[in-house]
């Protein structure tokens, strides 16, 4: 049995060497950066393929907090390749963010295949430390499959907290 471990330990080690190599060499990170949004947007289409029932009822009542303007503000934190935006409401003026510039060009993308939604702006940030985004400017933040994988989930809901719009007593 130890000799059994042992060899799949190697097996592991001759495998992930690669990858240790890079790393060591500052190149990982930049690779991943940029092939991570490629597998993304393959993995999206499947998952919102088996979740879109579950979006849409998740989604269904964003229209209920409609700011003074009159427009859905939205805020999405972890944006990836805008595989949400097909379940938000028309007219919703939307922001993303996204600590890896190479989304971009598949949001831009995703814009276009969802023409009834206001793209604003992408900002390339971590949701920890978004000083692009106005304080009480949002009616709404979304983030999906995005807590589990940062660095501080608390400090990201601070910022959250920070970029919504203040709501009234009287609500």
């Amino acid at each position: 049995m130890a000799l059994t471990v042992s060899i799949l330990r190697l097996f592991v080690c001759i495998l992930a060497f690669p990858m240790f190599l890079l790393n060591f060499l500052g190149l990982w990170n930049q690779i991943c950066k940029k092939w991570f949004p490629y597998f993304m947007l393959r993995c999206s289409v499947m998952y919102n393929q088996q979740m879109a029932s579950k979006k849409r009822e998740l989604f269904s009542n964003l229209q209920d907090f409609v700011g003074p303007s009159g427009k859905l503000s939205l805020l999405e934190i972890g944006c990836g390749t805008g595989a949400n935006f097909k379940f938000y409401p028309p007219g919703c003026s939307v922001t993303c963010s996204d600590p890896n510039p190479n989304f971009e060009k598949f949001l831009i993308k995703s814009v276009a295949e969802n023409r009834h939604l206001q793209f604003e702006r992408f900002v390339v940030a971590a949701g920890e430390n978004m000083p692009q985004v106005a304080d009480g400017s949002m009616d709404v933040v979304v983030c999906t499959l995005v807590l589990c994988s940062v660095e501080s989930q608390e400090r990201i809901l601070q910022e959250v907290r920070r970029v919504l719009r203040p709501v009234s007593e009287g609500l």
